[in-house]
């Protein structure tokens, strides 16, 4: 009876061993499976760097076929959260509701960039901000305009074939943050980089007489460091015309203060883009003209016409836009 007894502890207690053993292995496998849930948290949870950063592991409704029918792996933005921490920026965005246009690594890889070298970038920080819009913006909410970024220049959206932005193409969008919305993009967006008489005096000799009677004005510093303004640049043609109609030789014949009024004329405040624009007046730093959207043409104070030139609208300054017209406008 006693080497029974025996026998019946032994297999009890190789039963609770056993017991035990399971146990643990179930527990370990579920903690490997709650681990793996973590992983897979949802994208709307985290912040918009988290998202980007950790891009592979959370749910953000992205699968590998949504690139690899463009012979593409699911992105990874490595080279962008390094941009933001360089730049400080990590903060700001975690604070704001914001759209991202968002560049994968192969993006900056193109451009000869990564997590090791992006701090070496010229103005990084306003970079960064140019692929920024305030809000939360969903491609369904996209029409082909322009589009202000928190940089505060402007990004052109076109819709017409898919979404473009600028000449980024939209690899998917629509990627849910907690504070905002990621549209994967495949380039560098690259803001404008000179102001509006930068972009004059780099566009000579078309606008030398624009720059020319801008000093004669004496609006050098108004235009450079002002604004955002938008200027309505008449063409050395259309300055050349003028003269001829005021019969002097040249714009020196003008006063000083005949040309200040003049070019002030030109500029409105704020960035208007011909997407903003709208038949009717328009008002100018110094008067109203008014503006017919079906042909394209201004008409001034004198009842005198100037055409918008199509392919010349919408040049982007840091401190504004420019379009160029086809004649001086004048003020009474």
């Amino acid at each position: 009876m006693k080497r029974q007894f025996v026998n019946l502890n032994s297999q009890t207690y190789a039963f609770r061993i056993a017991f035990v053993f399971v146990l643990a292995f179930a527990t370990l496998s579920c903690n490997k499976e709650d681990d793996m849930a973590s992983m897979q948290v949802s994208s709307e949870s985290r912040d918009i760097t988290y998202v980007l950063d950790n891009f592979s592991s959370v749910n953000a409704g992205v699968t590998e076929d949504d690139f690899l029918k463009r012979g593409k792996m699911i992105p990874t933005f490595k080279t962008l959260v390094a941009a933001l921490v360089e730049t400080k920026l990590v903060s700001t965005i975690a604070k704001e509701e914001l759209t991202i246009f968002a560049p994968t690594d192969e993006a900056f890889s193109a451009l000869g960039l990564n997590e090791k070298n992006i701090g070496t970038v010229p103005n990084l920080k306003e970079i960064l901000l140019y692929h920024a819009v305030a809000g939360k913006v969903f491609s369904g909410m996209l029409t082909s305009k322009y589009v202000p970024t928190v940089n505060g220049a402007a990004l052109k959206i076109d819709v017409t074939s898919g979404v473009m932005v600028n000449d980024a193409m939209v690899l998917k969008a629509d990627i849910k943050a907690m504070n905002g919305v990621i549209h994967i993009i495949d380039k560098i967006l690259t803001p404008p980089s000179k102001n509006l008489v930068e972009i004059a005096l780099a566009s000579a000799p078309e606008f030398s007489i624009l720059v020319a009677a801008v000093k004669k004005a004496k609006l050098v510093e108004t235009l450079s460091t002002g604004g955002p303004f938008t200027v309505f640049a008449p063409t050395n043609a259309a300055f050349e015309s003028l003269l001829t109609e005021l019969k002097v030789s040249s714009i020196d014949a003008l006063s000083d203060e005949t040309v200040k009024n003049v070019l002030l004329y030109h500029v409105v405040n704020g960035r208007i883009f011909s997407s903003d624009l709208k038949s009717g007046s328009v008002n100018t730093l110094n008067g109203t003209f008014n503006v017919n959207l079906s042909d394209l043409k201004i008409t001034d104070a004198n009842m005198r016409e100037a055409a918008l030139v199509p392919s010349l609208l919408n040049i982007q300054a840091t401190n504004g836009v420019i379009h160029v017209i086809d004649r001086v406008i004048l003020p009474k």
